[in-house]
């Protein structure tokens, strides 16, 4: 065990990655909105994101202090939505339990909002040199295929027993070089479906290696099934205005700003057909969230400039509550979904 953290540790410093924003820093707050950036997230998507976000909040107090609305801003394009929202209530936890200074062990961080027991292992041992272990999707793999752990991870014991090991793992010294060792080769090296075992610093008692099927492990038997969701999104246009409205909380882009949405596109033709203007219906388009495939189907309605009060009274009265007119600039400030963000960005045709 320790030869393994050693030659981690020794990969990492010298072929690691070091040039990372997030690198070599010991503010608990940079590291935070890092790992949860991360979660889910290409490392080349964070980079576009991270800056923006530190220069828009750069400390937490600041992050605590600002509305949901510019938090959602500001991440939005990034998916995973509820992360924003936790990320927010993490900030307001900070300030007002601890001062705005992030708690100093793994165990305290845990209790955070949004803050799971790997990434809060992650900060201790960057921020406060730790030993704790960490385990997320990139660690597993590494670690099921060097020890040649085959129990199926979509069960919570086989999680707890690989929990195990890493902690049987961790070093005495160097515990920052090494946590970011196993990321990097996770990220770098031993990745899902074609591992580069010739360049791997600890590919020699590798079992996975040894037995001639890296990429049988790690074993999870649980697959994510999409399903297809249908939507019927309305572009409402009258003048410059667009007609958007914050989403509930919860379900589907929850606190995000999106035009108005129905269930299927048959009700939504029927609701709009006997409005003044002109609509055109566009071809469907498909996003993919974590556990579904939306299919959205955009119908753009543009109405004329004046409107009688019975007109307006009957358009509005279809539409969700806490709906307004904006621009196309207060648009793009607001948190929107992503397809949403990408037609007001390159609006369709009228």
């Amino acid at each position: 065990m320790a030869s393994f953290s050693r030659r981690v540790i020794a990969w990492q410093r010298q072929h690691g990655r070091h040039g990372l924003p997030w690198q070599g820093s010991q503010d608990a707050y940079r590291v935070w909105l890092s790992e949860v950036m991360l979660q889910q997230t290409q490392v080349a998507t964070v980079l576009r994101y991270y800056p923006r976000f530190l220069e828009r909040f750069p400390t937490v107090q600041a992050l605590a202090s600002a509305s949901l609305d510019a938090v959602l801003s500001q991440w939005s394009g990034m998916g995973y939505y509820s992360r924003a929202r936790l990320l927010h209530r993490c900030a307001q936890a900070v300030v007002t339990r601890h001062q705005g200074r992030f708690p100093d062990t793994a165990q305290a961080l845990a209790q955070l909002p949004g803050i799971g027991p790997s990434t809060a292992a992650a900060i201790a041992a960057f921020c406060f040199g730790e030993r704790a272990a960490i385990l997320d999707g990139n660690v597993k793999r590494v670690l099921a295929r060097h020890t040649g752990f085959a129990d199926d991870l979509s069960r919570p014991a086989a999680v707890g027993a690989l929990w195990r090991l890493a902690q049987d793992r961790l070093p005495r010294q160097g515990i920052e070089a090494y946590t970011q060792g196993l990321m990097d080769l996770g990220a770098t090296l031993c990745t899902q479906r074609a591992p580069r075992c010739v360049d791997c610093p600890v590919a020699a008692d590798c079992v996975a290696r040894l037995e001639g099927e890296p990429t049988r492990l790690p074993v999870k038997t649980r697959r994510l099934s999409r399903r297809t969701h249908a939507l019927a999104l309305l572009w409402l246009q009258q003048r410059d205005g667009l007609w958007l409205h914050p989403r509930p909380a919860g379900g589907i882009w929850g606190g995000l700003w999106c035009l108005p949405v129905w269930d299927d596109l048959p009700t939504l033709q029927q609701a709009v057909a006997a409005w003044p203007g002109r609509g055109r219906l566009l071809d469907p388009v498909t996003h993919d969230l974590t556990h579904r495939r939306l299919e959205l189907h955009l119908l753009r309605w543009q109405l004329p400039a004046r409107l009688t009060t019975a007109q307006s009274a009957d358009v509005q009265g279809l539409l969700p509550s806490q709906a307004r007119w904006v621009s196309k600039a207060d648009a793009l400030a607001l948190g929107l979904p992503a397809p949403v963000r990408r037609w007001i960005e390159s609006p369709p045709p009228a």
